[in-house]
């Protein structure tokens, strides 16, 4: 049908401001006139200069390939459609200002042609090997390799997002047979923020054009460890990718770790002691199966018999698959924290009842249980550990945002400030510190 092309294609190509257009082709006169451009026609560039000469080793040679297919499948205004021999100056501005700048529209445009040369629809197995590329590529621009099967577990939780023509979800191995139309793949985009800023850390770390305007911040938080403490997370880059955009804004670019089962040993009074009044944070196991798993506490922990928390409290799932929980509405058991008692159960717990939770730790360290039959009552999460009763030799908790204001209050400080474990148990045992109020006030800014 005549009409059918997109009106994408036939809008202005660029949408960068003036300095932006200017870097933008600085590039291609950089490309275009490389020694291995020589095969296209002129004020063009070919694969060979793009891979070789440019990009190199700064993206995976697959998404190379496939950013320059999308590139020379760009119909240039006023000239017949058929293969060229190069990519042109005005298919280059194009590509760039729709994967950087475009609607959902332009993006999912360049996505079908990056995956495929015929119009029309392409199969959802297609697509999954596009998001899988993707995937990869942001873990290799950020310089922080991981595995596999994370770069697998978060591309199917991206594709999850979509709906199929049919209405239904991907869902099972036969959703690979189905097409996926042009109208799907735009409101995938449009529904997954993640795949248009993936596209943009690809191009900007890439290309290395325009990058002022790339904001990792938010993307990869700061993560603070200590100084000269250095130990082995149980998160890769994709991981924490994943759970820092479940949080709010505000929570997303610093992390500080609070406890660590390697560095700070396997002792719950040490737990208690460092999370306790250090504001939201995410708690995160990995079980003896490699089973990665944890929840976020909106609210700073306290160790009290009572729940706490609110409803901003999630569990979540990071390997072997990937997945976050809500609450349901069902009860308001977000958090628990206790010790030292004989009648309740003595642990960190989220979700569901006493001895009946969605994610537990026992004050027993290195034990804990994932309960859900079928699903937890607070979040509708599964069983998150490989087994329900599991034991686990890791565990860490950061602190997400900035610290509570308590913790920047400048003052002397008692023991109980530079040892944790004391100060938890002496609030497990419902003790008053009594040197709370004898400290000196601190001078006020005159």
């Amino acid at each position: 049908m005549g009409n059918s092309r997109s009106r994408a294609e036939h809008r202005c190509y660029s949408q960068f401001l003036p300095e932006e257009q200017a870097e933008v082709d600085a590039l291609f006169d950089t490309l275009s006139l490389d020694k291995d451009s020589s095969e296209a026609s002129p004020r063009s560039f070919s694969l060979q200069a793009l891979k070789q000469n440019h990009i190199g080793e700064a993206l995976p040679p697959e998404m190379v390939t496939r950013l320059y297919d999308g590139m020379q499948r760009v119909q240039p205004t006023g000239r017949a459609q058929g293969p060229s021999k190069g990519v042109s100056q005005e298919q280059f501005t194009a590509s760039l200002s729709h994967l950087l700048k475009g609607s959902s529209e332009e993006r999912s445009l360049m996505i079908l042609k990056m995956i495929s040369a015929k119009e029309g629809p392409v199969k959802a197995r297609e697509l999954q090997k596009f998001t899988e590329d993707l995937v990869c590529s942001v873990e290799h621009v950020l310089k922080a390799p991981g595995t596999p099967t994370r770069v697998q577990a978060l591309a199917a939780h991206l594709l999850l997002e979509m709906k199929l023509p049919d209405g239904s979800r991907p869902l099972g191995p036969h959703w690979l047979d189905h097409a996926c139309d042009r109208a799907t793949v735009e409101d995938w985009v449009f529904r997954v923020p993640h795949v248009a800023t993936f596209l943009r850390v690809v191009i900007h770390q890439g290309f290395l054009v325009l990058r002022s305007s790339l904001d990792l911040a938010t993307l990869v938080p700061e993560r603070q460890v200590g100084p000269g403490r250095e130990f082995e997370s149980v998160l890769d880059v994709l991981a924490v990718i994943y759970l820092n955009s479940h949080l709010a804004q505000e929570q997303r670019y610093h992390w500080r770790l609070l406890f660590s089962s390697q560095l700070h040993g396997q002792s719950f009074s040490q737990l208690c002691g460092h999370i306790t009044h250090r504001g939201p944070c995410l708690i995160l196991l990995e079980d003896q199966d490699g089973h990665v798993f944890g929840g976020f506490a909106s609210c700073p922990w306290e160790v009290k018999p009572q729940f706490q928390g609110d409803e901003r409290c999630f569990l979540f799932s990071v390997s072997p698959s990937m997945a976050v929980y809500r609450h349901t509405g069902y009860n308001d058991h977000f958090m628990y924290l206790n010790c030292g008692q004989q009648t309740i159960p003595n642990g960190l717990g989220m979700g569901g009842q006493h001895d009946y939770f969605g994610l537990w730790v026992d004050a027993d360290f290195g034990k804990g249980h994932s309960k859900a039959k079928p699903t937890c009552t607070t979040y509708n999460s599964p069983q998150l550990s490989s087994q329900e009763n599991f034991c686990f030799d890791k565990m860490e908790v950061w602190a997400v945002g900035d610290p509570p204001e308590s913790q920047l209050v400048q003052g002397k400080k008692s023991i109980l400030d530079v040892d944790p474990e004391a100060r938890a148990l002496l609030e497990i045992t419902g003790q008053t510190r009594h040197s709370e109020g004898l400290r000196e006030a601190p001078e006020e800014d005159t």
